[in-house]
């Protein structure tokens, strides 16, 4: 009994040591945005390391927003804009399409969702410029919703939906059916309710991505008005330019949502790993 309960505080004491250096290793790229967003160019690129600056330069944050060149403000409206909106459509596409795929008897709802699933095997690359060229037909091109428009659509959150309703208890809906609703009654008065879990962890992954979104917001918004946030980070290091003090500073403001999203939605993000995985 002895040797068994010093082999578990040694297997204990081992894995708070291995979970403690990956912490370390995880947020040292945190570290590094806050150290350099208080430091000049100079300290940045300085030989001599400093694990922190003696006289922090907060005032990196203020000539951000005021840099006429560096348009902030607008690459947070935007991207906040396109975060939101796709977040909220995107659930909502996605909840009711597979609500008609899980509960809806139709003929051929089986192909239907195989089509659908075949999209995910689909590289982006083959798609990109279709969309592309679909978007400047309609004129989408240098506008929010024209970046925003190919985000709302996600096989992916289909199938997740599909699943979860597939679940769902059939005595609610057939009480559902006595009181007298319709199939959009049942979606939206008693299916949309209880699906609050796994609609806040889609809706973070769905957020996430669309705020680290990158390449198609490059190629759609040309235009400074239509810039997200990843895209006005991209114009402080150029081959013109180099401005790493408010490279890193812009990087420490569009990374805080993100953290303050994980820190109060770990919750959500945990049932819905619990229900995709097919555990109640």
């Amino acid at each position: 009994m002895r040797a068994r309960s010093t082999q578990e505080k040694i297997a204990v004491v081992s894995r708070y040591i291995v979970l403690s250096l990956l912490a370390v290793i995880f947020l040292l790229p945190f570290y590094l945005i806050v150290r350099n967003a208080l430091m000049s160019d100079s300290q940045i690129t300085s030989s001599h390391w400093v694990w922190f600056p003696v006289h922090p330069h907060w005032h990196n944050f203020v000539s951000l927003f005021h840099d006429p060149d560096a348009f902030m403000y607008e690459g947070l409206k935007n991207s906040a804009l396109i975060a939101f909106g796709t977040l909220i459509l995107q659930m909502l596409f996605s909840s009711m399409a597979g609500y008609a795929l899980a509960r809806i008897p139709m003929r051929g709802s089986n192909i239907i969702f195989f089509l659908i699933l075949g999209t995910l095997m689909i590289p982006s690359a083959v798609t990109f410029v279709p969309t592309f060229a679909l978007m400047a037909t309609i004129g989408g091109v240098n506008t929010v919703w024209g970046i925003l428009t190919p985000g709302v659509f996600s096989a992916f959150s289909i199938f997740l939906f599909r699943q979860f309703y597939l679940r769902f208890p059939d005595e609610i809906e057939e009480a559902g059916k006595l009181d007298g609703l319709g199939y959009f009654g049942i979606y939206w008065r008693l299916l949309l309710p209880n699906s609050v879990s796994i609609m806040m962890a889609l809706g973070i992954l769905a957020f996430v991505g669309s705020w680290n979104n990158f390449l198609w917001p490059l190629v759609i918004g040309q235009d400074p008005s239509a810039w997200t946030v990843q895209i006005v980070l991209s114009t402080f290091l150029t081959a013109q330019t180099v401005h790493l003090h408010e490279l890193f500073a812009a990087t420490a403001v569009a990374v805080a949502p993100l953290i303050v999203i994980f820190l109060f939605m770990q919750r959500y993000i945990m049932e819905g790993a619990k229900f995709s995985s097919g555990k109640e």
